[in-house]
Order: structure tokens, then sequence, then C-alpha cells
């Protein structure tokens, strides 16, 4: 198999396409040439014929001149001059008759055969009435002569004119032709070298979503498959460390409950005084040990929570599902937070039923409502939306807290990350909500985003999207 580096597949094309556009230029340059030789070759036989039907024509003159004083006085030297005047006469006829042509060829030799005539004539001292008739014929033959010239030249002309718009025409289906070629040969240059680059993209994105579960394979050139080799081995390694990483935090978190537990006990046991009576200042470190251990048992659940996330992503389970009731539900399970801060919850949905996985969108649209009554100031609004676009359904949760600030944007979806603004009231948030809530899009192939609004209303926008099943 022939491997071909991303260097010499551009070299490849770069080469073809000059190669088209060479034997465009070389082809266009041989058909200019021939059309010049045949230009130039017309033109010469144009000089040609103009200039032997006029020496024909002023030699006649002299061959008529020298026949009628030698028929009158019958002197050797007119005779002379009549045969030199014939003798360059005929040389002129024998040029005219090189010239292709067949009305300029009759012509000619019918003026030779009337010249021959002539001259045996004179020779032979025969009467100027048998002579005559012979003058006259030369006569007539050279305006026969003049006016073939002229329909031969326009001829000509004609054919030439013809000849250059055929000329024309080919070079300008060459040209396009050439050109479509140019671009067809870029197109496809183009397209075998950007699809292995788009799959590149693609997969970094995927690594970056924590989606290990799809191999690795990029085509193309050489160099871009070496590429993609080398992220399917990240995707494996990082794909081990994530599977290391999820075993050591369910170890951890489980083996953390056991002593915990028995540490909750052991204060409950000293707050309710079994051990023996409590005064003020130990009754006041108990109460500071329950705060801590309750934060941390938060803590571990949070924890435990996120990995139970991180199992189930891998179990979907799609069942037909009301949008409106699923907004309900969520609403109705934090309807007691709602009513201590004083929220209102407005939520909208069109009545319309999906194959959703319900179980995973559930605890979705519960984390972001959890995450919005966090940050939301008493007495806010909290407004949940959905609507369905073509297979997908989109969900919007948008609060008038104090918003996500820009340098967390990018952070707010990993684990055990809070943002830098403060809610309005405190909160003992372990950070892994929004976290748990991409796990779950990205398990049902769905995305989470956060909105960025126009810096006029306060508050954050956090928008799902998960196509049906």
């Amino acid at each position: 198999m022939i491997r071909i580096s991303f260097r010499q597949s551009m070299l490849a094309g770069f080469l073809l396409i000059a190669s088209l556009l060479g034997w465009a230029a070389v082809r266009s340059w041989l058909v200019l040439e021939q059309f010049v030789d045949e230009s130039r070759r017309s033109g010469e036989h144009v000089l040609q014929l103009s200039g032997s039907i006029q020496e024909i024509a002023d030699r006649t003159v002299g061959l008529e001149r020298s026949a009628r004083q030698f028929a009158v006085l019958n002197e050797a030297t007119l005779l002379e001059r009549f045969d030199t005047n014939l003798e360059h006469a005929l040389a002129a006829v024998g040029r005219l008759q090189s010239i292709p042509g067949e009305a300029l060829g009759k012509l000619a030799r019918d003026w030779r055969a009337a010249a021959e005539q002539l001259s045996q004539g004179l020779h032979r001292s025969a009467p100027a009435v048998e002579l005559l008739p012979l003058l006259r014929r030369l006569a007539e033959i050279n305006g026969e002569l003049a006016h073939a010239g002229r329909l031969w030249i326009d001829e000509q002309n004609a054919v030439r004119l013809a000849q250059l718009e055929h000329n024309r025409l080919q070079l300008t289906g060459l040209v396009a032709v050439t050109v479509v070629g140019a671009f067809v040969v870029a197109l496809a240059m183009g397209w075998w070298l950007s699809r292995p680059i788009g799959s590149i993209v693609r997969v970094i994105e995927r690594l970056g979503e924590s989606r290990f579960d799809t191999s690795v394979a990029i085509g193309g050139p050489a160099d871009l498959r070496r590429v993609g080799r080398r992220l399917e081995w990240l995707r494996q390694r990082l794909g081990e460390l994530e599977t290391d990483r999820e075993r050591t935090l369910r170890h951890v978190s489980h083996e953390l409950k056991t002593p915990l537990t028995a540490l909750r006990e052991g204060i409950a046991l000293l707050q309710e005084q079994v051990p023996g009576p409590l005064e003020g200042a130990q009754r006041e470190v108990v109460d500071i040990l329950q705060h801590n251990v309750m934060a941390l048992q938060g803590h571990i659940e949070s924890l435990l929570r996120l990995n139970a996330a991180c199992f189930e992503a891998r179990r979907p389970t799609y069942r037909p599902l009301p949008l409106r009731r699923l907004l309900a539900e969520v609403v109705q399970g934090r309807e007691l937070q709602i009513q201590t801060r004083q929220l209102t919850v407005l939520h909208e949905a069109p009545a319309i039923t999906r194959n959703l996985d319900g179980d995973k969108l559930l605890v979705v649209v519960d984390n972001l409502l959890s995450n919005a009554i966090d940050f939301s100031p008493e007495g806010g609004v909290i407004r949940l939306q959905a609507a369905a676009f073509g297979k997908s359904i989109r969900i919007s949760c948008i609060d008038q807290g104090p918003g996500i600030a820009p340098e967390d944007a990018e952070r707010i979806f990993e684990p055990f990350v809070q943002g830098r603004l403060a809610s309005p009231t405190p909160r003992q948030g372990s950070g892994v909500g929004l976290s748990i809530v991409r796990e779950l899009m990205t398990a049902m192939g769905g995305q989470v985003m956060l909105v960025h609004g126009d810096g006029l209303a306060p508050g954050a926008h956090f928008r799902i999207e998960v196509p049906c099943g």
C-alpha cells in the first residue's frame, strides 16, 4: 500500500494542476502556431497570385504591341521582343498554376494555349486576320483571371476567418476544460485533505467531552493517519484513567461512609448526653463536629451521585414522555425549596410526547432547577421552557441570580468547580450538579451549554438539547 504524506499530497495536487495548465498552454501555442503558418502561406499565395496576374496583364500588352508591329513591319527584332515577353508571361503563368484553385488552373491553361497559338502564327507569318482573335482571347482571359483572382482571395479570407473562429472556439473550450479540471482537482485534493482534519477535530472534541467509547479511525495522508493512531492511543489511555478514577472514587466513597456513620452515631450519643452531661463549651464543640460531619456526608453523597451518574449514563432507557409532565414533576419535586425561598417557577412546554430517556432527563432538569434555586434571589422568577425542533428537544432554565463569570464559563461543567459569583443566600453545594448534567447529556447524545445573554438581563441561562430515541 502506497503511503503519501500531507506534503506529498499537496505537491502532487499542485503538480497535477500545473500539468493541466501547462498542457492547455502548449496546446494553445500549437494551435496558434498552426494558424500563423497557414496564414503566412495564404498571404504568400495572395501576393504571388496578385503579382502573377499583374505581370501577365502587363506582358499581354507587350505581346499585343509586338505582334501587331511584326505583322505590319515583319522585322526580326519585333519577333524577338515578342518571344521575350512570351517567355516572361509563361513563367508568370507557371507560378499561377502552382497556386491551388480549379478556376485559376483552367484559365492559366487556356492563356498558355492561346499564347502558344499566337506564337506559332507569328513564326509562320500568318496574316493579321488570324492573329486578332487570339489577341482578343488573351485579353478576355486576363479579365477572367483578374476576376477569378479576386474571388480566390475572398475565398481564402473567408477560410481564414472561419479557421480563426474555429480556433477561437477550440481554445475557449480548451481553457474551460482546463479550468474546470483544475477546479475539480483542487476540490478533490481539498476534500481528501480536509476530511481527515475534520475527523481529527471531531475526535479532539469527543475527547474533550470525556467520550471515550468510539474508536479513532483517521484516513487520508500517512502523517494524518499517524496522528489518528496517536489519538487512538490517547483515547484508550484517557479511558483507562477515567475508569481508574471512577473505581477509586467509588471505593473511597464507600470506605468513607463506614467510619462516617460511626462518627455520626458517636456525636449523636454525645448530643443526647448518654455518656454524661455536657457543659456549654463541650456542647459547642459537639455542635461544630455535627455540622462538619453533615457537610462531609454531603460531599460523600455528591461523589456517590456523580459516580452513579457516570454508571447510569451507559444504560439508556427510552420511553414515551410528555414534555409538560416532565417539567411539572421536576417543579413538584422542588416545591418545598421554592416556597421556602418565595420563588416563582414558570414552566412552559408544548403538549407533545417524545421518546426520551426520562430517568436521566429528569435528573438533568432537576439539577438545573436546583442550581437556579440556589442562586436566585428571594422572591425571584425562574423559567423552564421546553420546545421541539425536528427530532430533538430543547429545554432552557433561566434564573435571575448573579449569573456566571466569564472566566468560569469554560470550567463550570467540570466536577467540584463552583462559580466565583456568590449566591444570594449561603449554600453547601459541592459543585457536581452541572458535571452530572454534562455526563448524562453526553450519554444521551445531546449537549448542555451556557447561553451568553446581552449583558442587560441578570442571571444564568442554561440550555440542553437532546435527540429523541
